[in-house]
């Protein structure tokens, strides 16, 4: 099993970021709802920690306080890419130290908190469905990046 102790200081931190990093991509796929998506992804930690001992590396990770990367770019799409980047790294890590099976629950993780997240707020006009096609495209993306 895969631990924290695994990690040095900085692999940890980027192990932390790639969640929340996802979670910003969402965010900021969508005007409005900021506050609703924000409190969503706190909600997805608390959830993953009701399934304490299933993996001690996500027991770690969700014990931890989400970890953001408050990025600075001239453009969304260059925010987008930033928090990519930060997920590729995150997964980059995982994949040369965690188990397969970690690594899975990770990426499973990581895209239940950007659903959650999606569906965090109603986007205008979308009554039976709150979530919009650019937040749809959105987590297709973070898929891509999971790999």
């Amino acid at each position: 099993m895969t631990t924290k102790a695994d990690f040095t200081e900085q692999e940890w931190e980027v192990v932390l970021e790639g969640p929340t990093s996802a979670g910003m991509v969402v965010i900021t796929a969508q005007r409005g709802g900021t506050l609703r998506e924000t409190l969503s992804m706190a909600k997805a930690y608390a959830q993953a920690r009701q399934l304490h001992g299933q993996s001690e590396l996500l027991d770690a990770i969700v014990a931890a306080k989400p970890k953001v990367d408050h990025a600075r770019s001239g453009s969304l799409d260059e925010l987008k890419e930033h928090y990519l980047g930060d997920l590729r790294d995150a997964v980059a890590l995982l994949d040369g130290k965690a188990t397969p099976q970690e690594l899975e629950e990770y990426k499973r993780f990581v895209v239940n908190l950007a659903d959650q997240v999606a569906h965090a707020h109603r986007e205008s006009g979308r009554s039976e469905d709150p979530v919009s096609d650019t937040e749809r495209a959105a987590i297709a993306t973070i898929e891509q990046a999971l790999g």
